[in-house]
């Protein structure tokens, strides 16, 4: 199963044209930019508007990942999108493969693990690839999470945004590989603090109590806003990311000072900082571009190291611990080499 390695060849991103920035916050909720820098670290945020949609930032990113490796998207194997947040129940990987032509109907699906989808769909498709015999796999993460955020409340409002990014992983010899090592987690018992659960007094106004349906056709469903609880997320990211990458580290046969790289899920600097500081990395080797788009789920990861190569901050070579966390809870790390 490990004999044919897997590497990251081309990336790409996509953001909404719309910039939200922290002083229009302040106008529509009781809150100001120094207020929302202190705490977060974000300024801006962009955001769907008019005709803009998630699909259309997913093909976005996928298109200047696959131009970035000067790769046919007929030669795909599978697509997985990672996503929260799609257009359609069903899913919206199908629709992306539509949309970027490809003729010989590979395997297309999402994979929904909020904040953590990205580093999950890496993973997954390295399992293909090293199990399945896929070749060519496009991993896609993209949210738009401004759809299920409450403008009224500040404590979340602040924080959201929407992207899409894109990696494109290909099978290589098991010496060119590029997924070093991976260590992955959920935890349901803290779901509670963080998710966007389908509303409560509907679903009860629905059920008796033996679990039956009382009225038919049932009432339409809808989710209520992200509801999440800040300072046990805050907690449990600067407890668990820490050991997550710390793990996958050892797996690798690594230490942070052998990394070039720290790139975490774009949540809140703080966090950011602290796993930081915790595993001895200079700020200098943090990857961080949430000052100019917030937290945009499973984009981020994919987002910030889109910026990181075309500025030519990351290089062929360079090795990377990524690490995702969010709602689940889930969390997992990745030790990557780029190229």
């Amino acid at each position: 199963l490990v004999s044919k390695g897997c590497k990251l060849v081309g990336c790409g991103s996509a953001v909404p044209s719309l910039s939200v920035s922290n002083d229009d916050l302040s106008k529509i909720v009781d809150t100001s930019d120094e207020w929302i820098s202190v705490r977060t670290g974000i300024r801006n945020r962009r955001v769907m508007s008019g005709k803009e949609s998630l699909k259309k930032l997913a093909v976005e990113a996928a298109r200047k990942a696959l131009e970035m490796a000067d790769f046919d998207p007929n030669d795909l194997d599978l697509i997985l999108m990672c996503t929260s947040t799609p257009e359609d129940i069903f899913g919206s990987a199908p629709q992306i493969q539509r949309e970027l032509g490809c003729r010989n109907s590979p395997l297309a699906y999402d994979i929904t693990a909020a904040c953590s989808g990205f580093v999950l769909g890496l993973i997954s498709a390295a399992s293909h690839i090293r199990g399945g015999g896929f070749r060519n796999v496009l991993v896609i993460g993209a949210d738009g999470l401004s759809r299920f955020v409450d403008w009224t409340d500040r404590g979340t409002c602040i924080l959201f945004g929407d992207a899409a990014g894109a990696v494109l992983v290909q099978a290589c010899d098991a010496e060119e590989d590029g997924l070093l090592s991976f260590d992955l987690h959920s935890d349901g018992e803290g779901g509670r603090h963080l998710g966007a659960p389908i509303n409560d007094n509907e679903t009860d106004e629905l059920l008796d109590s033996n679990g039956s349906a009382l009225d038919f056709p049932p009432k339409k469903s809808s989710y209520s806003c992200i509801q999440m609880n800040g300072k046990e997320v805050f907690r449990f990211a600067v407890r668990c990311v820490p050991q997550s990458i710390e793990s996958a580290l050892e797996k690798a046969g690594l230490v942070s000072g052998n990394v070039d790289w720290l790139l975490l899920h774009q949540a809140n600097q703080r966090i950011i900082d602290a796993v930081a500081t915790r595993l001895d990395f200079p700020q200098e080797k943090v990857i961080s571009n949430l000052a100019n788009y917030g937290n945009t789920s499973a984009a981020s990861i994919p987002l910030a190291l889109d910026e990181a190569v075309r500025s030519g901050k990351v290089k062929p070579g360079h090795t990377i611990a990524a690490a995702g966390f969010g709602a689940g809870l889930t969390w997992g790390s990745a030790i990557i080499r780029w190229g």
